[in-house]
């Protein structure tokens, strides 16, 4: 019945988020509302790596997209799970400092890091930087040199890998902002800088070819690609490179239509295709990391709305006006996003009505979903954004000074809040 195993209907026709009463909440927190499963991002989290100890020998890591969704409260779940930590700003990091996430278990990723960021990130001792870029390489070289001190990095490769996903989330091709390609031999030209720099240490490489994809045979040629350059780079140096980051972008069910894969499918998969190519090439296995940020907790995430005007517009279409919007998620603005939605308060009913969910920002395109069938809808009804886990707090914004909404997590019966709602006050933290 619904897109994520977490929900439910309960004896009062009413949406329940890991058995908790959505409309329950609602009231209790106060609305626009982020609602997150902490049983199903451990079980996630679980899941992954129990795949690697199976497939891998437990000779690997599975690292947390913190971009996905980055607050203390996910980064200390990380940390208990046994997880690793995929950050790509100062602010990810200085979160999971202030968490107590250990350092070592730490990947810094990012196109384009400033020497403030890679100073902290050196003096916190994060674990491994991926190196972007030539002129990266160069910067994280003169910092390591000037700290006295040996930085292990990995480099970020494009493996040219179309993984059929919509274009402003592709990022294996050569035409990206991210990596260094392969097909013009500029990864290789920087695995030659970095073999004769001091003050860095080539660990192994990094890829990673998209976002929200379901169809596993684009990830099994990136590993075959990327075992195929450590081959070439053993053949030219002697030495065997440790680690391989396949990166993430796992899919997940965001409407009916959509079928992914199971993790586990995709570990076992890859790996064969590991095995078999590293034997191909002479290669000890790696030591395989993944960063999956939305599969872990995307599918967590549920956002409450109180519904405040229906619009009819008679032959053209039916606006429901929530009061939450692109400030909490932009991303049907930005990319169309498919989203299930429902009245939480009335989820044991058919979807009989056709309409269009708009926000209050002074936007014509503050839209959440268009063509939505959702029940019978009226004002004052609590309406239900399912797994909006990923990319909705996260690149939640202060348009129109609209105060950004709280998070709560639901585990075991309870509630607590783990970000608290933003005030008038804290919008003007900052002004002078």
């Amino acid at each position: 019945m619904f897109v994520s195993k977490n929900l439910d209907v309960n004896n009062l026709g009413h949406l329940t988020v890991g058995g908790l009463d959505a409309v329950a909440l609602a009231e209790r927190y106060g609305t626009p509302l982020y609602v997150m499963d902490e049983d199903l991002i451990r079980e996630n989290c679980r899941a992954f790596k129990q795949s690697i100890d199976r497939y891998y020998d437990g000779r690997g890591l599975c690292t947390y997209a913190s971009k996905a969704f980055c607050c203390k409260a996910v980064c200390r779940i990380a940390q208990e799970e046994g997880l690793g930590l995929d950050v790509v700003s100062s602010g990810e990091l200085y979160t999971a400092l202030q968490a107590g996430f250990p350092m070592e278990r730490v990947y810094f990723h990012g196109n384009n890091k400033t020497p403030a960021e890679l100073t902290m990130a050196l003096e916190s001792g994060v674990g491994q930087i991926v190196v972007d870029n030539l002129e990266e390489l160069q910067l994280v070289g003169s910092l390591s040199r000037a700290a006295g001190r040996v930085t292990d990095i990995l480099f970020r490769i494009k493996p040219g890998i179309d993984a059929h996903t919509h274009d402003f989330i592709r990022t294996g091709q050569i035409d990206s902002k991210f990596g260094l390609a392969l097909e013009n031999g500029e990864a290789m030209e920087a695995v030659d800088e970095a073999m004769a720099m001091k003050g860095v240490r080539l660990k192994g490489l990094h890829c990673h070819i998209g976002s929200q994809i379901f169809d596993i045979a684009p990830f099994e040629l990136a590993a075959e690609v990327m075992i195929r350059f450590m081959g070439e780079i053993q053949r030219r140096y002697g030495r065997a490179l440790e680690i391989l980051d396949l990166g993430g972008g796992f899919g997940i069910k965001y409407v009916d239509s959509d079928n992914p894969s199971s993790y586990d499918e995709y570990m076992q998969r890859v790996s064969k295709v590991i095995h078999c190519c590293c034997g191909e090439e002479g290669l000890p296995i790696p030591y395989v990391v993944i960063e999956p940020g939305r599969s872990i907790v995307g599918p967590a995430g549920t956002t409450l709305y109180t519904v405040g005007s229906v619009k009819e517009i008679k032959n053209v279409r039916t606006y429901v006006a929530i009061d939450g919007g692109m400030t909490d998620n932009p991303r049907y603005a930005l990319y169309q996003a498919a989203y299930d939605v429902l009245v939480a308060n009335r989820a044991a009913e058919p979807k009989t009505q056709t309409v269009t969910v708009a926000g209050k920002c002074c936007e014509s395109g503050d839209l959440i979903q268009e063509n939505a069938r959702i029940q019978e809808v009226g004002p004052g009804d609590i309406l239900a954004v399912l797994a909006t886990g990923a990319y909705n707090y996260s690149m939640a914004s202060n348009y129109n000074r609209i105060p950004r909404p709280p998070v709560v997590m639901v585990s075991q019966g309870e509630s607590r809040l783990v970000v608290r709602r933003e005030s008038l006050e804290d919008l003007l933290r900052n002004d002078l």
